[in-house]
């Protein structure tokens, strides 16, 4: 078995970080220890593992670090030596502790691996206590009232904004009961098909509007109970890891107000309210809320997401990273293309150049990577359903990222390849028959991410 200098370090440079004392550490001996533990590859790229418990790589041609996933051959990752002379390394990507602590929970999409029934029941308990509740809850108000029949209350639309906003990709089962029960009170039919339903990321805003409409009129009883049931919701959806990391981010910013309803007195508006909720998350779960805060850099982290998802075209002699490109290419192409050189700062000299490649020369063999009659690339067909469920979510979060960036609305009916994707799943969609008494109701399958 070769020695792996990239497992090396990161178990390295996450002990060392983990020790109390590093905190106290200054700056500028951080910046030392972590220059010794640069990595070096024959193609003269060199790698830090730093902030945010990921990896970066050093671009020799514009001198800065750029978020990128390692290598995955064992020959590229057993040749890495330690780098000398070593770039800088800045502090803004120094490790932190909060960093190690979060957890990134799975990037599947909801086709293949269902949700877990303990938690469609418990949701669908959530919203039985909700029918028929008008009094002091006026229709829903915001960006979801859109959604809804227009006497449906706010706490119906409180639980599925929930569940929009925790979701890492709502690419759902066009059977999935979760979203089924909602059927009733959705005055329109969701995007997608009978197949896959593509919905449309929710954001933070959302929720905080229908919060923020019964507090301005000083219906602090309503407003808190609309708090608490977005708690109530999150706290049943983070058993599952598509929805985990989102779930803890939200409970931190909405459950004290249980023990403290004062919390938000001073901020009525709507806009204030949201850097209210985001100021109470917590440094290790800053990355959950990436979205709200910096869509250039959410974006990079799943495009992050998506390079691991291939991690198979890795085994099969490919390159992961460029083929995450193609896929980019792929989808702005054909959903945006005037869109297209927006995304170019956002990207490091290598895969900007390899998505550059694919979107203006068609002959390149880039391009063998792009779906072909809504089929797959015979190259990019995963090796198991988990797989399959990972390469869907972690391309449809990239898709609705650029989207998010680059102001584009996201298509109705999926991007090419995440569509493309599905095919791999049709025959797939459903777990086995229900678990028997007293086994716990988790898929194996769930794939975590670093």
């Amino acid at each position: 078995m070769q020695w792996d200098p990239f497992d090396a370090i990161e178990r390295d440079v996450r002990a060392m970080v983990a020790d109390p004392r590093w905190a106290d550490v200054p700056a500028s001996t951080q910046t030392q220890a972590m220059a010794a533990r640069l990595l070096a590859t024959p193609d003269g790229a060199c790698w830090l593992f730093g902030a945010h418990a990921r990896w970066y790589r050093h671009d020799g041609t514009d001198g800065l670090w750029h978020l990128a996933a390692p290598p995955f051959s064992d020959d590229a990752r057993s040749a890495a030596r330690p780098a000398y002379p070593a770039p800088a390394v800045p502090e803004h990507l120094l490790p932190r502790a909060a960093h190690l602590a979060f957890d990134r929970g799975s990037v599947q999409a909801f086709v293949g691996p269902d949700v877990p029934r303990a938690i469609t029941e418990s949701v669908r308990g959530l919203l039985d206590a909700q029918r028929g509740l008008r009094g002091e809850f006026l229709g829903v108000a915001g960006p979801l009232s859109e959604a809804f029949y227009n006497d449906v209350p706010a706490p119906v639309a409180m639980v599925w904004g929930t569940i929009m906003w925790c979701a890492y990709a709502p690419a759902f089962d066009g059977n999935e009961v979760l979203l089924s029960m909602f059927g009733e009170f959705l005055a329109r039919p969701l995007p997608g098909d009978d197949w896959v339903r593509w919905l449309p990321p929710v954001p933070l805003s959302a929720l905080i509007e229908m919060y923020a409409g019964p507090l301005a009129r000083g219906a602090q009883g309503a407003a808190l109970r609309l708090a608490g049931l977005a708690a109530s919701t999150a706290r049943v959806l983070r058993s599952d890891p598509r929805f985990a990391p989102r779930a803890e981010a939200l409970l931190t910013m909405v459950e004290p107000l249980a023990a403290r309803p004062w919390l938000d007195h001073h901020a009525r508006d709507a806009a204030t309210l949201h850097r209210t909720w985001l100021a109470r998350c917590p440094a290790h779960l800053a990355p959950a809320v990436l979205p709200e805060t910096a869509p250039g850099e959410h974006f990079r982290h799943v495009l992050y997401d998506l390079v691991q998802a291939l991690a198979f075209v890795g085994g099969q002699g490919g390159d992961p990273r460029a083929t995450a490109a193609a896929l980019l290419a792929a989808d702005v192409q054909t959903v945006a293309p005037e869109a297209a050189g927006r995304l170019d700062p956002w990207l490091d000299a290598e895969s900007r150049r390899t998505y550059q490649t694919a979107l203006s020369a068609p002959e390149d063999p880039l391009r063998d990577c792009w779906p072909r009659a809504g089929e797959p690339a015979p190259d990019l067909l995963p090796p198991d359903r988990a797989s399959a469920a990972a390469l869907l979510g972690a391309g449809y979060a990239t898709g609705l990222a650029w989207c998010r960036l680059t102001g584009t609305e996201p298509p109705a009916h999926g991007f090419p390849v995440s569509a493309a994707t599905v095919r791999c799943l049709i025959h797939q969609r459903d777990d086995p028959a229900d678990p028997l008494p007293g086994v716990p109701d988790v898929s194996p399958e769930w794939i975590r991410h670093s």
